[in-house]
């Protein structure tokens, strides 16, 4: 196992007993049974290893789900692979999932706070061209608080997944929330949120990548890849950004190569908006 990959998963371990606070770097090296120096080595501070753990589980969620509001043939598929994506997600990584919602609701960790709104701002716009293709004009004028529903269906309910022992059933629990949205979405006659408000809310993201910078990243990743179909379909996808000299049919079975991988998901997600 990767050193820095034994680190954030007994991290993990730690964070779930104890919280972020209290757990120190000494206790998480004396768990992995390595020097401090070799923690250093991975991660600069405990709060950057913090950051790298929410940077894995986001990209999860956010890759998950844009690709299945962009490549969901059907409309009537749509809203349930959308919550059901979203579920299955927070309960594969339910561990982490818990400690986020608790430790977010007390942090004042500015840069914590700053990445989570980055990461919940493009929740929004997935949530919103999902919400335009599904409805269009009908919507228009209800779209945002539309979108908030949505937003608030997918926090009410995440918590009830993951802190109730009884086991859910998500597929049930997916349909329930489409009919909930399509009632909504149907019936609401009084807007609240308009346009300009959501841009006044709105803080600048921090996530927008250049061309250069998404190379860079590919160029990481193919570094710490072991030889594999997934590194060098990142390879290929790499020379692409840089030349354009692949048919879209192959960059699109690039892609499906990639998206499963834990280390490719981000670089999947950035190059279908690229």
């Amino acid at each position: 196992m990767v050193k820095k990959q034994l680190i954030m998963e007994k991290a993990l371990e730690l964070f779930a007993k104890q919280g972020f606070e209290a757990t120190s770097i000494k206790q998480i090296t004396d768990y992995c049974g390595i020097s401090k120096g070799a923690f250093y080595l991975s991660f600069k501070s405990k709060d950057e290893l913090i950051l790298t753990l929410i940077d894995y589980f986001m990209i999860q969620i956010i890759s998950d789900i844009d690709y299945i509001v962009k490549n969901t043939n059907t409309n009537d598929n749509l809203l349930y692979g959308f919550y059901y994506t979203i579920f299955h997600t927070f309960q594969k990584h339910s561990d982490f999932a818990k400690i986020l919602i608790k430790e977010q609701s007390h942090t004042l960790n500015e840069e914590l706070i700053g990445k989570m709104h980055s990461y919940d701002q493009l929740i929004e716009s997935l949530i919103l061209s999902m919400i335009e293709r599904l409805y269009g004009d009908v919507v228009r004028e209800i779209k945002y608080d539309l979108m908030y529903c949505v937003k608030s269906f997918m926090s009410i309910y995440s918590k009830l997944l993951l802190f109730q022992d009884t086991p859910l059933d998500l597929k049930q629990l997916s349909m329930s929330l489409v009919e909930k949205t399509m009632i909504l979405a149907k019936h609401t006659t009084i807007s609240f949120l308009s346009g300009e408000l959501i841009q006044i809310m709105k803080q600048p993201s921090h996530d927008r990548f250049t061309k250069e910078q998404i190379i860079e990243l590919m160029e990481q990743k193919i570094t710490e890849m072991e030889d594999s179909i997934e590194k060098e379909s990142l390879i290929l996808l790499k020379q692409h950004v840089l030349e354009s000299n692949l048919n879209p049919a192959i960059v699109k079975g690039l892609l499906e190569n990639i998206r499963h991988h834990p280390h490719c998901k981000w670089i999947a997600y950035l190059l279908r908006n690229h």
